[in-house]
């Protein structure tokens, strides 16, 4: 049993090294939190959202189409090395799309996929960004008007840095919540909800605290301007879009979520996108995502079942 949740394991990893940067990568890179600081907050998070509000993802995630503990092993090793790789570049990338693209790709090689989950799951793609967009706008416009009546510059940075924190963990938490069923929900048959959720909640923690630093630089820096309130508010503005979803039970992408919490951030303090080419090479990356993942786990499904001579 172990054996085949290793590559949940290395997903989880790959996921936390990852998907750190859309909670503190705009902290980390505007320098109002340590680095160190904010991915231990984070992981602590993390593990408590994906044991307390990880259940109706993962739910979803394994309803997707029939997975044995072999062919769950291979959709999920398929995507965690679509997302190492992306990884690698410095590119933020869909855990979500990573797992669905590969569990597809099992379910149309045997002939079973569950469509209206996919429906459910794309429309959900789309809608990601735009409610990040959203409610980054919003949230700078609202809470704008009582921080800017602080007088002191230096109550200012310790409301903001205070502010992060708190934001922070709350972020932390959605990820964790909605999230994990990409990491272990394809198991959750097997090992049952409540271990599956355990399980990736550790995976991705362990992912946060060892290998994230590159993509926090890729997310804070790179897309557009802010300054320490806006970094703020775009956390808030993918945390809220994230947490609504997990609470729907619909794994979404939280690079996704960040990037447009990011510009609606940005857009509402008058910043103007400073680097089209990252944002391009994100964008092109949410496409590639679920198509790359599907090819690898074709391929490892065919050779694993050519070598082994069994059925997956």
């Amino acid at each position: 049993m172990f054996f085949y949740l290793l590559p949940a394991v290395f997903f989880g990893w790959s996921l936390g090294a990852n998907d750190a940067a859309n909670i503190f990568g705009t902290a980390v890179s505007n320098r109002i939190v340590k680095y160190r600081t904010a991915t231990i907050i984070s992981a602590i998070f993390i593990l408590i959202g994906a044991v307390l509000g990880g259940a109706k993802g993962i739910e979803t995630i394994s309803n997707v189409t029939a997975q044995s503990l072999i062919s769950g092993s291979i959709s999920v090793l398929s995507a965690a090395i679509t997302m190492t790789v992306m990884t690698y570049f410095g590119v933020p990338v869909s855990s979500s799309q990573a797992i669905v693209g590969s569990i597809m790709a099992v379910g149309l090689i045997e002939g079973g996929v569950n469509w209206s989950i996919i429906l459910k799951l794309v429309l959900a793609w789309v809608g990601t960004p735009i409610g990040g967009m959203i409610f980054g706008f919003i949230s700078y416009k609202i809470l704008s008007i009582p921080f800017n009546k602080i007088k002191s510059i230096y109550m200012k940075e310790r409301v903001v840095q205070i502010a992060t924190l708190i934001i922070g963990a709350y972020g932390s938490y959605s990820l964790g919540a909605n999230n994990v069923a990409n990491i272990t929900g394809v198991f959750a048959s097997s090992i049952g909800v409540s271990t599956a959720a355990l399980v990736g909640g550790l995976a991705i923690s362990f992912g946060v605290l060892t290998y994230s630093y590159k993509v926090m630089m890729t997310v804070g820096r790179q897309i557009i301007e802010l300054d320490y309130f806006s970094a703020a508010i775009a956390v808030l503005g993918e945390s809220i879009t994230v947490w609504i979803y997990a609470l729907l039970g619909i794994p979404v992408s939280t690079s996704q979520a960040i990037v447009g919490a990011v510009i609606g951030a940005g857009y509402a303090r008058g910043s103007r996108l400073t680097n089209k080419k990252i944002l391009f090479k994100i964008l092109s990356a949410w496409v590639n995502t679920p198509i790359s993942a599907g090819i690898i786990t074709a391929i490892i499904y065919f050779v694993f079942r050519a070598i082994f001579k069994i059925s997956i």
